[in-house]
């Protein structure tokens, strides 16, 4: 392989970490970001579950606040003033009042810590999936890098306790493979959970979507490409084109490449996103 088509392919998975904001929480903040302000993702093997501090619930409620219209935020504030002053018993109603509030106004942080707290009062399964979901939601929308291992560490705790209630369990065994793989453990045992659960349900496009876009970042393009179409034969999306149209460009396929970018420009019908990829199929076009 020559250097420039290394470069290329460091280039194009640069693209890849920039956007994976955009397409699995449709903030397309990452996408508009020059590359050197996007942090790096915690490196496979880096965290454990005692490198990482707590968050501070009254701390990112302020900084929310800040970043959400006065009124939404004077709501916000009754709210947990309410929280506060109910009763034990009804603390967790009001916990998931103030989680859907915030989750509403995209901010995420504050809101995946009220679904941790409602989670340790009623230690369910669901609840548990509930608060995992949402704090990989942050995570993958995170533009702070030292805020950003706290919430995989949280996600990886709650992915953790589901398991604990149902080891076998789909949802949460691969909720548990994403946090290892993208830094809360070996990355291989990630992976391994994940095969394992589409060894069982071949047609989970969660698994599949992280296995594929795993390959992409370790640069096993021709597995992504295999992964992706798979994916898209059973359930075409934006994401699924869009990574599909990365592993061609990477390889050096560009015809294959700008008809899987259209096609993702097509389905997400984003105008930040049809402007990326205007500029990339202008590119592969020369």
């Amino acid at each position: 392989m020559t250097n420039s088509i290394r470069t290329k392919q460091v280039i194009t998975i640069g693209a890849v970490l920039l956007l994976i904001a955009f397409l699995f929480t449709r903030d397309i903040k990452g996408l508009v970001k020059p590359k050197q302000e996007s942090p790096a993702t915690p490196a496979a093997g880096q965290l454990t579950s005692n490198t990482a501090q707590d968050i501070n619930l009254q701390e990112v409620s302020a900084t929310g606040k800040n970043l959400i219209n006065p009124s939404l935020a004077a709501e916000i504030t009754k709210l947990e003033n309410a929280y506060k002053s109910a009763p034990e018993g009804d603390k967790a109603a009001v916990a998931a009042q103030l989680a859907q509030k915030w989750d509403d106004v995209e901010q995420t942080v504050p809101s995946a810590l009220y679904l941790e707290i409602i989670s340790k009062q009623q230690k369910s399964l669901q609840s548990w999936l509930n608060t995992g979901g949402r704090f990989m939601k942050a995570f993958d929308s995170s533009r702070d890098s030292l805020m950003q291992p706290l919430l995989l560490q949280k996600a990886n705790m709650a992915y953790t306790n589901a398991m604990a209630i149902d080891s076998a369990n789909a949802d949460a065994k691969t909720g548990l493979g994403i946090t290892i793989v993208n830094g809360m453990g070996m990355p291989m045992k990630g992976i391994a959970m994940l095969l394992e659960v589409v060894k069982k349900d071949p047609s989970n496009l969660k698994a599949n979507m992280s296995l594929g876009t795993f390959a992409i970042k370790s640069g096993q393009f021709d597995k992504a490409i295999v992964r992706f179409n798979d994916i898209i034969a059973k359930k075409p999306s934006p994401d699924a084109y869009f990574y599909l149209a990365t592993a061609y460009e990477s390889l050096g396929k560009n015809k294959e490449a700008i008809a899987a970018y259209l096609n993702s420009k097509k389905l997400a019908a984003n105008p930040t996103l049809s402007k990326f990829i205007d500029k990339k199929v202008a590119e592969l076009s020369k």
